[in-house]
Formats: C-alpha cells, sequence, structure tokens
C-alpha cells in the first residue's frame, strides 16, 4: 500500500507502520520522526540531504539513497534563462559579463559549462574540490567578489572546515561591486538575509535572483520585493529532473527490496517532446533558452505573495510548487534553423539542443 502525504505535515505517527519513506527537501528525516517505527528505507528525491539524519540513519541500520546531479542541468538552466532575462532588462552582453561560481559540484560545473559555451568568462571557488586535487583551476573568495555576477552552489553545512552557513555574509557583500548580480539556487540558510537587505540598500543598483530563501515556506517578503527575479524554490524542479530522481530511488529501492516490479514502469515513462522553432539570426541561442523555459513567468506568479494577507503566503508558496508545471529541458527540444551558422549550431549543441534545417 502506498499513502501519499503532504511533505510538511509527516510526523511520527504518520510513518509509524510504514517500511519505506519517500521524501523531498521540505520534509525533515531525524529521530523524532522515525523513533519506534518500522521505517528501514529512506529515500530523498533530491540532490542535497541537509534535511536528513543521515547520522541517525546509519546508527539505526535504515537504508538511505538521494539523487544527487538529478536536477543538475534543470538548476543550470535556471540560472542561464535569469541571466539572458536579466542581461535583456538591464540591456547589457553577458559574453562582457564576469561570472564567480561559489561550489563546482554537480551543478556549478554545469552552469560553467553552459556560459563557457557561450563565450562567458567563469571564475571557479570550491575549497573542498580543490584540495582534492582537481584538475580545474580555484580562485580565492577574494577574486569570487570581483566578478559582474556570483552564482551560488554549494550544500548547506554547518561545521566542519568550510561551512557554508551563512556564507554570503556582511563581509562577502561588502566585498561584492555595487552593481554586482548576485544568484542563489542553493538553499536560503546561505545567505545572511538581513544583512543581505542592508547590502541593497546601499546598493539599489545591484540585482538579486533567488529560488531559495530563509524560513520556506513562511519567506521574507521584503527580500522577495528586493529581488528582481524570486521564485518558489523551483530551480531544480524540471519534470526531467524529478524524472531522474524517481528512476535512482527506483533503482535504489528495487535493490533494497529485491524487486523488478518497483521500476519497471518508470523506466518506460519518459517520452521526448521535440518542438520546432525557427530563427535565422544571432538570437538564437537567447531565444532558444527563453522560449524553453522563461524563469520569468515563476517569478510573476510568486509575487502575487507580496500582497497576500498574513499567513495566506507560506500556503501559496507551497502551492506554487506542489501544482508546479511541467517544464521540459533543453534536451528534449529541437531548433530547426532556416540558415545555420556553424558557430550558433554549436553552441546550441552544448546546451542540449536538437538542431537541424528547417
Amino acid at each position: 500500500m502506498v499513502e501519499l502525504v503532504d511533505g510538511r505535515s509527516i510526523e511520527q505517527a504518520t510513518v509509524k507502520n510504514a517500511d519505506v519513506l519517500l521524501v523531498r527537501s521540505v520534509t525533515r528525516v531525524d529521530e523524532s520522526l522515525l523513533k519506534n517505527s518500522k521505517v528501514g528505507f529512506v529515500g530523498s528525491a533530491t540532490s542535497g540531504i541537509d534535511h536528513i539524519d543521515t547520522d541517525y540513519l546509519k546508527k539505526s541500520n535504515i537504508s538511505f539513497a538521494h539523487a544527487p546531479g538529478s536536477n543538475a542541468r534543470s538548476v543550470a538552466e535556471y540560472v542561464l534563462s535569469s541571466l539572458f532575462a536579466t542581461a535583456e532588462y538591464n540591456n547589457f552582453d553577458l559574453t562582457k559579463k564576469t561570472v564567480g561560481i561559489i561550489g563546482c559540484g554537480q551543478v556549478g560545473s554545469r552552469v560553467k559549462r553552459f556560459l563557457e559555451s557561450l563565450g562567458v568568462t567563469c571564475l571557479l571557488n570550491d575549497p573542498p574540490l580543490a584540495e582534492q586535487g582537481s584538475t580545474e583551476s580555484y580562485v580565492g573568495l577574494e577574486r569570487i567578489l570581483e566578478a559582474d555576477i556570483i552564482t551560488v552552489h554549494v550544500p548547506l553545512t554547518t561545521d566542519g572546515k568550510y561551512p557554508t552557513s551563512k556564507l554570503v555574509d556582511k563581509s562577502f557583500l561588502d566585498g561584492l561591486k555595487s552593481d554586482a548580480i548576485l544568484i542563489n539556487t542553493s538553499r536560503g540558510e546561505v545567505v545572511d538575509e538581513s544583512a543581505l537587505l542592508s547590502f541593497k540598500e546601499t546598493n539599489p543598483e545591484s540585482t538579486l535572483i533567488f529560488d531559495v530563501w530563509c524560513n520556506e515556506p513562511e519567506i521574507s517578503i521584503s527580500l522577495l520585493q528586493q529581488t528582481f527575479i524570486g521564485t518558489p524554490h523551483i530551480a531544480g524542479y524540471s519534470y526531467d529532473g524529478k524524472l531522474k530522481a524517481t528512476k535512482v530511488l527506483a533503482q535504489a529501492l528495487q535493490t533494497e527490496t529485491n524487486s523488478m516490479s518497483a521500476i519497471a514502469e518508470v523506466l518506460t515513462s519518459e517520452t521526448a517532446v521535440i518542438d520546432t522553432l525557427e530563427y535565422n539570426d544571432e538570437t538564437a541561442v537567447q531565444l532558444a533558452v527563453m522560449q524553453t523555459y522563461d524563469v520569468r513567468s515563476d517569478a510573476i506568479a510568486l509575487r502575487e505573495l507580496i500582497s497576500m494577507p498574513s499567513g495566506d503566503g507560506a500556503i501559496y508558496f507551497d502551492s506554487l510548487r506542489k501544482n508546479y508545471p511541467i517544464r521540459r529541458e533543453f534536451t528534449n527540444r529541437q531548433i530547426n534553423i532556416k540558415k545555420l551558422n556553424n558557430e550558433m549550431q554549436q553552441r546550441l549543441l552544448e546546451l542540449g539542443f536538437k538542431t537541424g534545417l528547417a
């Protein structure tokens, strides 16, 4: 039997007799939830696991699986769409900007590949990867702060050598350019929101692009009002990303239960969506990206929250996530071009689009 439960409403009584618990990031999974339950397997259809007490699961011999990287392309496409929207609004050439990427794992490395394929200069910062001997060239945080655009892709950690909780604090913000563009698609708690509001007040020409917030779903209205693009934690919500995460958990559950039936339907459920668009000029890449996914529609939807009565905002925030429309990734879009420019075609291919002649 499968029981569907609201992710924020799961409590100890809900899981007491469950054998398997499958969650997303809104559910905190720890001893207070699982104590005295029958749960032997926990799966999270997410890349991050800051909502999971993995030490408790290990101590309790509860198997665990999650889906690192499953939504990496989705988040990278969100960043690219946001940057094109910002460039259009502020009338600048993205290729003339320098982008600092903090955190170069599954998401950050894909953002780098996307931007460099378009000719954008990227600076990378990831102390843990640098210590592991990665072949990438990394720079210190002080160099990153000199970039025109900074995008954050780190896990939320509170301890260890490089904690990321409130990484973006007053000291960080004091080092930014006054007209910097700051993007956060990692976790809300990576940013000191109070310090950010102060920074924005004294640097009104700066641009904030935020998909994640402290205290979700009861987010800061003051911060939302200061964003150019503010969205309800949906950067990784593409249909394809969700499908990849579901497959990972289905495979893990199949292994755990020695069953073939758990994965059969999931493995055959993906259907490619091929659209035909026609371009014949150098705006093809931007048009292809924005017609595939225009982040501004999600920002407009969340902005409705500002005028809502107190108490309704959290419900609305969650409803936007729960009822999120199907969004396909670039890899499910074919671009037919009347006058095929080799450089333009190569850029589209590197972003994942299929191309052809009209």
